[in-house]
């Protein structure tokens, strides 16, 4: 069994941030301008600080590929900060008065520690300038196997005409691409992208932060990836775990999500047919007229389209402060401001595409395996040909 896996080091302020990807199959070929294209995504969205000004994030490839192609080897991939200043303490003095609602004052009693810096430093959102980089180099495996990842805002904010009703399909998910591409907050929708501005605008002016809502769809997945013999394999649970990891995150839906709750049994599971001819191809023949499941049932993929909702909390760094208390003297004190967005929502959604990809990835090694690209794709094929003729009966 293949077992890609990835982790990330380095802090908001220091050299940059570094990427190891392991288990990737030799041959996946590099889109350089896909690749940098999502980190300068990553960077932008109405509501972003003077951060997003200063860096012009690119992947500078360490290990790992030769020639715009995959080794086999582990690949490490650096984003250089241009903003590294982590040493100068008068640049980045200490920070006594934690913020509410960020990893402050937690990780001033984990490490014994009055300074939150060093806390905040690791903790800051920066860090997923190395997730996406690593999803973005897998999405270049997924899409030569015929496998798409599109992410999206839904919208967010106090009002509620910030939420897109729009449907995604497999049929119009690149038009909505086009106009999320041309909306100023990611979401694919005019009205509900005016909306949302409007908000994060009055926020800036209120001197307050605005979060919101994300979504991820995959398209071409095969069934099966996945697995419903251990709960830790089950592939819903490591797609939460994976948008739930991206910071500022407070809950994650796949399919209908909550909405399950609030109704009967025969309104959410999704009715199974077979269509003759849908066999070819990528298809199977098994078709499902709604999608509530959001594409995993069991743990498992099952053909339709994977679709996973995160919600992400405003920033917890605001211009007014909050109420706090400082480490030092343990007087109320408000807390401390440290240079940051009213939303990032936008990014966010970026984020929350690629470490999408990454769990699919994972997925898709453990079962396929295969040192090389050619080797990955035969065993794909051979897979679907045998579902496609699944036996009768023992």
């Amino acid at each position: 069994m293949a077992e890609l896996t990835y982790r990330t080091a380095g802090e908001s302020h220091g050299p940059g941030v570094v990427s190891l990807i392991e288990g990737l199959p030799r041959g996946v070929e590099i889109d350089d301008e896909f690749v940098d294209g999502e980190l300068r995504r990553r960077q932008s969205g109405y509501g972003r600080g003077v951060r997003q000004k200063i860096e012009s994030d690119a992947a500078t490839y360490l290990g790992g590929v030769r020639l715009g192609r995959t080794t086999g080897a582990p690949v490490a991939i650096l984003v250089p900060n241009k903003d590294s200043r982590i040493d100068d303490v008068k640049r980045t003095p200490p920070v006594d008065r934690p913020r509410p609602g960020h990893a402050d004052l937690a990780g001033s009693l984990k490490w014994l520690v009055p300074d939150c810096r060093e806390t905040l430093e690791r903790a800051s959102a920066r860090e997923t300038a190395g997730r996406t980089a690593m999803g973005a180099v897998t999405r270049c495996m997924l899409r030569m196997l015929g496998i798409e990842v599109f992410g999206f805002v839904r919208g967010g904010g106090p009002d509620p005409a910030a939420m897109g009703t729009f449907e995604v399909t497999p049929e119009n998910w690149r038009e909505l691409r086009d106009l999320r591409d041309a909306s100023e907050i990611a979401i694919p929708d005019e009205a509900a992208s005016a909306a949302m501005i409007e908000s994060i605008r009055e926020a800036k002016i209120d001197r307050n932060t605005v979060g919101g809502y994300v979504e991820v769809h995959v398209f071409g997945c095969p069934p099966g990836l996945g697995s419903c013999v251990q709960w830790s394999d089950r592939l819903d649970a490591r797609l939460a775990y994976a948008v739930m990891g991206i910071q500022a995150f407070k809950a994650v839906e796949m399919g209908l999500g909550v909405e399950t709750g609030r109704r009967f049994g025969s309104d959410v599971h999704d009715p199974i047919g077979f269509d003759p001819e849908r066999t070819g191809e990528r298809h199977l023949g098994f078709v499902r007229e709604r999608n509530n499941a959001g594409g995993v049932e069991g743990g498992m993929t099952d053909g339709m389209p994977v679709v996973v909702r995160g919600t992400m909390k405003p920033i917890a760094t605001l211009m007014r402060g909050l109420p706090s208390v400082n480490l030092v003297t343990r007087s109320p004190e408000k807390s401390q401001y440290e240079r940051s967005d009213i939303s990032a929502i936008a990014a966010a959604s970026v984020v929350a595409e690629n470490v999408v990809a990454l769990e699919i990835a994972r997925a898709l090694r453990q079962k396929f395996g295969g040192d090389s690209m050619d080797e990955v794709r035969a065993q794909l094929e051979t897979y679907l040909e045998m579902a496609r003729s699944l036996p009768e009966g023992d």
